[in-house]
């Protein structure tokens, strides 16, 4: 039978393993310099659709990434690699994009996003580096258990991969008040400062799953 310690180091296991990737603090940030002209209903229903998406995301990963990844014979370090592509070339728009986020060629604000899942979901909240992290946790899962047991253990899996998603929702639904205790110049250090982390973390994504090909050439 399965110990308490044993349901509780599996929701440890997916929360703490995703929790730093994932980064919803920082990704807050982020998600404020794409939806600076957004009113307040529209940042709302875009943190919903963000939640609910990082969530589906997150769960499959785990769930049926690996069988996913083995079906169509793609690797993990491709997987970096041209994940790794997308997290840098949206860190580097950003990085580029006006103080005040506006087309200095035409001076109207750029679109407003509509689509919660591109790429305020994937690649901004949940990247290639978490989708990676969530496919080699779901790959570790016990295949022998007995089925009582089996899904003990998948209720708990289950419960981390909420608490994350909980865990964006509340980053991503008061960010707002962030940018109030900031204030305009605050926000725009913050935002420039979160592009070029997440700039560095596309290179470094690109840079290990390179790494990893190399490796396995030699």
């Amino acid at each position: 039978m399965i110990s308490g310690s044993e349901i509780a180091n599996a929701f440890l296991l997916v929360y703490a393993g995703l929790f730093p990737i994932v980064n919803p603090i920082g990704g807050a940030a982020i998600f404020l310099g794409l939806t600076r002209h957004c009113n307040e209903q529209e940042r709302n229903a875009l943190v919903l659709g963000v939640t609910i998406n990082s969530f589906f995301l997150l769960l499959g990963s785990l769930l049926m990434g690996s069988y996913v990844l083995e079906f169509f014979g793609i690797t993990l370090p491709i997987v970096r690699i041209a994940g790794g592509i997308i997290v840098s070339a949206t860190g580097w728009s950003l990085l580029q994009a006006s103080d005040d986020f506006t087309d200095d060629r035409t001076g109207h604000e750029p679109k407003v996003p509509t689509d919660a899942f591109y790429p305020l979901t994937m690649p901004i909240t949940v990247g290639p580096g978490s989708i990676a992290v969530a496919i080699t946790i779901g790959s570790q899962r016990p295949r022998e258990l007995p089925m009582t047991e089996l899904a003990i253990l998948s209720g708990a899996v289950l419960a981390g991969v909420i608490a994350i998603a909980a865990t964006i929702y509340i980053c991503y639904r008061f960010a707002e008040g962030t940018v109030r205790a900031l204030g305009e110049s605050g926000t725009n250090v913050l935002v420039r400062l979160s592009a070029f982390i997440l700039f560095c973390i596309g290179i470094e994504i690109i840079w290990s799953g390179y790494s990893a090909i190399a490796h396995i050439a030699s």
